[in-house]
């Protein structure tokens, strides 16, 4: 279960980076990377999201995990 919950943080790093580089210089990564493959494209937005969405549900949860009070 640590291994999602570090793939899930390292997604939503991955997405809030992005955002960032879209925000201040108009830059999106992700079209950059992949926008010759709109279906993996359109994968990485959807992990990104599903991230966001465990981490909200599961936070208690990885508080427990992780040991922190």
């Amino acid at each position: 279960m640590r291994n999602l919950d570090v793939l899930a943080a390292i997604l939503l790093v991955v997405g809030g980076l992005n955002w960032g580089l879209v925000g201040l210089i108009d830059f999106n990564l992700v079209d950059y990377l992949f926008s010759s493959m709109p279906s993996v494209e359109k994968l990485v937005y959807s992990l990104v999201g599903l991230s966001a969405v465990y981490q909200i549900v599961g936070l208690k949860g990885i508080q427990t995990r992780w040991n922190v009070k």
